[in-house]
């Protein structure tokens, strides 16, 4: 089964993919100013993707049905890629572009098969641990710490004369 992978653009918006078992990325959607817009996006796709048609525009005889469908349409680059369009009009998710227009078929039944797909948990990083704050010094042990220690020299052992007295005879 697929999942749905919540991730935000440079600038922080959230947007949303929906994720094929095989890892192949099978619907992007557009970019939203909140998270709420993109778990609205999601729910669109569940609630349309099921249901609707698909129309092949590359086909100049192909008529336009009702949303919600999937509408069929060639790139610039003569590949063929789809819209997910809900029932109000707006396009909620595209694909990514395909060399055959079996592979993009292929790519519909795939978001119909994981439309009620699980939304990703985010990972979120753990907080680095808090080292403990280093004491300050007071303004004592300032004081102390900045004054120069003197060496004191060690003193030689004295040696003890002593004189021998000698009586006089």
């Amino acid at each position: 089964m697929g999942k749905y992978v919540i991730s935000k653009t440079v600038k922080g918006n959230p947007r949303f993919d929906l994720v094929a078992g095989n890892g192949e990325v099978i619907l992007s959607s557009q970019i939203y100013q909140a998270r709420k817009g993109a778990l609205k996006g999601i729910r669109s796709v569940i609630k349309n993707a099921p249901i609707a048609a698909v129309v092949d525009f590359t086909d100049k005889k192909a008529k336009d049905e009702k949303n919600p469908k999937f509408a069929i349409k060639k790139a610039k680059n003569g590949e063929v890629f789809f819209e997910l369009i809900a029932a109000n009009g707006q396009v909620i998710g595209v694909s990514e572009t395909y060399t055959t227009m079996i592979a993009c078929k292929n790519g519909i039944k795939s978001v119909k098969k994981n439309a009620k797909s699980e939304i990703e948990k985010p990972v979120v990083a753990k907080k680095p641990v808090a080292k403990k704050p280093v004491a300050k010094k007071t303004a004592a042990k300032k004081a102390v710490a900045k004054k120069p220690v003197k060496k004191v020299a060690a003193k030689k052992p004295v040696k003890k004369v002593t004189k021998k007295v000698t009586k006089k005879k």
